[in-house]
């Protein structure tokens, strides 16, 4: 095997059983992932830097393509269904026989870094790629190494295998598709086959996170990091896509430690990442203007953006490959930022949902118990037109605002949370940045500028002495009034121009909240379970 690049590792591919006739690629430059990833047809030149690539039919993730090797470990650890699927050790054994016979003649590139900015809690990660912009999009993702020692007696704690090249046979390897996403914790290793979408490199590390740190007593988070004035100053922002996660962490006022994917310890907050993976359609320069920035910058890496071929012109707004375009980029890539990743324990802690239905409060201050209800909840709602068949608002319960990269039960983050909570006096807010004077259709989307001043006034804490009333339905707080901020704006249900209508909806959305809480109300106590919405008006 040829080995070429930068700082290889005395630990190589073939200690993972894997060689190949090609070329290895060892921690390229960007510059050099470009070159590779150009020449090769995979990607093409932006006209102001970022590459651009397309991932097939994938442009997604494929959650039912996802499984976890069944084995002796952590079979009682692991909470089975329909998020985590079991496959068998035999059938793992095959696909990556299989696998690395394909991949025995390709050129390959190496990534070595980490998971994790806090030393003390850090996994070191190795990703092999089929794809040189593949190997880009783990170099902004991961936390990099920079020195030569290290990277040149790297031995891998985990190792991520990606060659979208390589389809399974259902038959043979016990799948479910040509696609797959199988993670063998005992093997300590993923295997990724049969999509090109490269989100599902960096989320099935995120999914071995959240089992791995827990029996460290960290608490792994779905959730942006960002502090104020100085680093015990810190914020949370839990939500599920299209809730304004990155957006609103993206404060220019505060400075961001990351967009995705942390760690609560003893010691503080950290970011798992290197860098951001960012929704791009429809991104404005006026609306988002860092992130929209970083579409002009060499390094970025953008998934199915739509882009001239003569001219090299994006078009942010064009949803003629998917909805879901991305970015990713380094942290680097954004002014206000934390590169070191590090932050104390957060005093305000807050839910996002986008609430297609135009009935929950655009902020609300939620109890210990609400707190722990709405984050085994995690509700946001999905709008027409962005899925098949989806033709009116449609409710999503993602059980910790991540529950397809949650392998343990969600209790067991659930509870993590609310001691931590009640440790640090963090308080804990839902804020609405969906709808208001009707559900989608009818109402409008509640406007940013309005969505950053109530967070911005929860942050600062202005709202700690602020007026409140109790929401007749959903039971939290929310504040009669928030300097600069339409009063009849904080009451949604004045907002619409029925308020009969109004009541049947928030009722109809209650009962959704009720019905999805089946599956965990055995696991919390009494407190949590009357957190519930009361389903009806007072």
């Amino acid at each position: 095997m040829k080995n070429a690049g930068l700082d290889v590792s005395s630990h190589t591919l073939a200690d993972h059983g894997l060689e190949t006739s090609g070329t290895a690629y060892w921690n390229l430059s960007p510059a050099k992932l470009y070159e590779h990833s150009i020449r090769r047809g995979e990607a093409v030149l932006a006209i102001d830097g970022p590459i651009v690539a397309r991932t097939g039919q994938h442009t997604g993730r494929s959650p039912n393509d996802r499984f976890v090797v069944r084995e002796p470990s952590s079979e009682g650890e692991i909470w089975w269904g329909k998020v985590n699927v079991p496959f068998e050790a035999k059938h793992f054994d095959q696909l990556r026989r299989d696998l690395f016979s394909h991949l025995a003649d390709k050129d390959l590139y190496v990534f070595n870094g980490y998971a994790g900015a806090d030393p003390e809690f850090r996994l070191k990660v190795r990703v092999i790629n089929e794809l040189a912009w593949h190997n880009l999009f783990a170099r902004n993702m991961f936390v990099r190494e920079h020195e030569a020692a290290i990277l040149g007696s790297f031995s891998p704690e985990f190792t991520v295998v990606a060659a979208p090249g390589f389809e399974a046979s259902p038959e043979r390897h016990g799948t479910r598709s040509g696609a797959f996403i199988v993670v063998g914790l005992s093997e300590r290793q993923v295997l990724i086959g049969g999509s090109a979408y490269a989100g599902e490199m960096k989320k099935s590390i995120f999914s071995t996170m959240n089992y791995l740190l827990p029996k460290q007593g960290v608490l792994p988070m779905h959730c942006s990091c960002n502090y104020g004035v100085d680093r015990d100053d810190v914020a949370l922002f839990f939500g599920l896509s299209g809730t304004g996660k990155t957006t609103i962490s993206a404060d220019t006022e505060r400075t961001l430690i990351g967009d995705d994917e942390h760690g609560w310890s003893d010691r503080g907050v950290f970011n798992m990442e290197g860098g951001c993976y960012a929704k791009m359609i429809c991104l404005s320069a006026e609306g988002e203007p860092e992130i929209y920035a970083t579409t002009r910058r060499f390094g970025t890496v953008l998934e199915n953006v739509v882009v001239d071929p003569v001219t090299g012109v994006l078009d942010l707004d064009d949803a003629s490959h998917t909805e879901n375009t991305r970015g990713s980029y380094p942290l680097s890539h954004l002014d206000n930022v934390d590169l070191d990743g590090l932050c104390g324990h957060p005093k305000n802690v807050v839910f996002l949902t986008a609430d297609a239905f135009g009935v929950l409060p655009p902020i609300s201050r939620l109890t210990a118990a609400q707190a722990q209800y709405h984050f085994l909840s995690g509700y946001t709602a999905k709008v027409a037109g962005t899925e098949r068949g989806v033709t009116e608002p449609k409710a999503t319960f993602s059980a910790c605002f991540g529950a397809p990269f949650m392998p343990r039960h969600p209790g067991v983050y659930s509870k993590m949370l609310a001691e931590k909570s009640e440790r640090h006096e963090a308080a804990v807010w839902l804020v609405n940045t969906g709808w208001s004077g009707g559900p989608y259709g009818v109402g409008e989307r509640i406007k940013l500028r309005y969505t950053r001043r109530m967070v911005r006034a929860a942050l600062r804490g202005e709202l700690s002495e602020a007026e409140y009333r109790r929401d007749p339905v959903f039971g939290m707080e929310v504040p009669l009034s928030i300097e600069g901020v339409p009063s009849e704006l904080l009451d949604p249900r004045s907002t619409w121009a029925d308020g009969d209508d109004y009541d049947a909806k928030a009722a109809g959305l209650a009962r959704m909240f009720i019905e999805n809480f089946k599956d965990y109300a055995d696991g919390v106590s009494e407190n949590v379970r009357v957190a519930a919405p009361r389903g009806h008006p007072s």
